[in-house]
């Protein structure tokens, strides 16, 4: 069992920054393929950006070339930093971890609003 905790989340202005972080309970934090995932009202849940353990990005045809997810190993944690925000990235975002089997956090808010 691994456990995820999501932080950063909150209100920004159109156009602004967020780093959103998820730390998680594992000793073998390298070995998983680290995400996240977003989820707004009505819609389903989204690929935002994925890690591999040997660092390989992949990321949502919506956020690239704005969004940047990175990973600590020595932290045991993942981020994903938010730039050029607009108001459809309003959404719950979820960390995951998976190796085998899949793991979730339990989601941070992020809107966008003027």
């Amino acid at each position: 069992q691994v456990q995820l905790v999501e932080s950063g989340g909150g209100l920004v202005q159109p156009g602004g920054s967020l780093r959103l972080a998820c730390a998680a309970s594992t000793r073998i934090f390298s070995s998983y393929v680290m995400g996240w995932y977003r989820q707004a009202p009505g819609k389903q849940r989204e690929l935002v950006a994925v890690i591999t353990s040997d660092g390989k990005t992949n990321y949502g045809d919506s956020v690239k070339g704005r969004f940047t997810i990175s990973r600590d190993n020595a932290k045991n944690t993942v981020y994903l930093q938010m730039n050029s925000l607009k108001p459809e990235d309003t959404a719950v975002y979820y960390c995951n971890a998976q190796i085998v089997l899949s793991f979730w956090g339990q989601g941070t808010q992020v809107t966008v609003s003027s």
